[in-house]
């Protein structure tokens, strides 16, 4: 979806009246957010300027520091993905990721006090588990696992 699609969306439901006032912009401008840029009209919005700087930098911590402002996380989109795989080591590397990260809090927390240094570790076993699932999902959603077939040779989609 465009940026321009996307405040679109958000005007459906939100008052751009109150957007304007709340960010001190005028009004037309939050209106020029919601239509597209080839008809010469359109201004280009935040989103916009997001997106370009998470391009130009290629930093995910931009992405995740606005998907923290809505009180959610990022997770970057799995590249690569093979044109076709196995589900059972796909699902056996999500459980290892998940007993990896269990295995971390366990350590971490043996002492009954988590460190600044054992929390981040924490974390970042945390998002690994994140992408991984992701990856999977993602194998699942583009038919990745579609050709494996169930006992007798009927096919599991």
């Amino acid at each position: 979806m465009q940026a321009h699609e996307v405040m679109k969306e958000v005007l459906k439901h939100t008052s751009a009246k109150q957007i304007a006032a709340e960010m001190n912009l005028s009004l037309s401008l939050i209106y020029k957010w919601a239509e597209p840029p080839e008809e010469g009209s359109g201004a280009a919005s935040p989103l916009d300027r997001v997106g370009q700087l998470v391009r130009s930098t290629g930093d995910g911590r931009v992405a995740q520091w606005v998907c923290e402002q809505a009180d959610g996380f990022y997770i970057r989109n799995p590249h690569n993905l093979p044109p076709t795989a196995n589900v059972i080591p796909a699902t056996n590397g999500i459980v290892q990721e998940f007993a990896d990260m269990l295995a971390t809090i366990a350590t971490a927390s043996a002492d009954s006090v988590i460190s600044k240094d054992e929390a981040r570790t924490i974390r970042r076993r945390w998002e690994e588990l994140k992408s991984v699932t992701e990856s999977f999902v993602k194998a699942a959603e583009s038919g990745n696992f579609g050709s494996i077939r169930a006992e007798g040779g009927a096919r599991r989609d």
